[in-house]
């Protein structure tokens, strides 16, 4: 099998049903529940302009070499309706990985959910203005090579997250969260009780009934200090300090 070069055809899939109900929870919430380490790094941001919210579907990975978009060609022919596609680029930002008309052919034709690359694209001027979800670190109207090697549906790292393949991705404008497919229906669980919570808090805000007392406790606990004093430079001591030679 040569390693670098492998196209992977299937995937464990979840189910269609938690990827709708996660749908209707932010990706904060979600991000929250899971221990805040699930976010990809905010170089990764919405650059399109989607009129849903939320955009979730099951990882359908792309690995490729840095600039290179051989391989995500490859995935615009084996990916299905309703996939995010999460792509790995090794960190380079000088190369966009793909344009109009690659990611017209995703939207039109395959009607995925949407798109993540670690890298830029180019034809920002029309996709900017889609409504279809795309997330990457910037433009460039530097082309790719189209050379290889990469791989398809294996693990990647994207945005500093890992990413299996079938894994839940959800994005919405605060950017994407990466849900292990196994941990997915409690996961869901916990956000679903978080976002209730979230919701009363704003409701008690809105009221004025909100408690903080909690912010204080919190700061005493972590060994802060209250001083029932204005702050004051300490000139005097210093020059005092000076004048002994000490």
């Amino acid at each position: 099998m040569p390693v670098g070069k492998r196209i992977y055809l299937q995937r464990k899939l979840p189910d269609a049903q938690l990827i709708e109900d996660f749908k209707k929870i932010p990706a904060s919430n979600v991000g929250d529940v899971m221990g805040r380490n699930c976010a990809m790094n905010p170089r990764i941001h919405l650059v399109s302009s989607p009129k849903a919210q939320m955009m979730a579907g099951p990882a359908f990975t792309v690995k490729l070499r840095a600039g290179d978009n051989l391989a995500l060609h490859g995935a615009l022919n084996h990916c299905n309706e309703g996939d995010v596609l999460v792509v790995s680029n090794e960190g380079d930002t000088t190369r966009a990985l793909m344009g109009e008309i690659m990611m017209a052919y995703l939207m039109l034709v395959k009607k995925v959910s949407g798109i993540i690359l670690d890298g830029p694209i180019r034809d920002i001027d029309e996709i900017g203005k889609w409504d279809f979800p795309v997330y990457c670190t910037g433009t460039t109207p530097g082309g790719p090579y189209k050379e290889g090697p990469g791989e398809i549906n294996v693990p990647v790292s994207c945005g500093e997250i890992s990413v299996n393949p079938g894994d839940f991705i959800l994005g919405d404008p605060d950017g994407v969260v990466v849900i292990p497919r196994n941990d997915g229906p409690q996961i869901l669980k916990d956000a679903q009780k978080f976002q209730e919570a979230d919701e009363k808090k704003l409701i008690a805000v809105r009221e004025g009934t909100s408690n903080r007392d909690w912010v204080d406790k919190a700061l005493l606990d972590h060994g802060f200090e209250f001083i029932d004093a204005a702050y004051e430079p300490q000139v005097k001591a210093c020059m005092e300090t000076l004048e002994n030679g000490t």
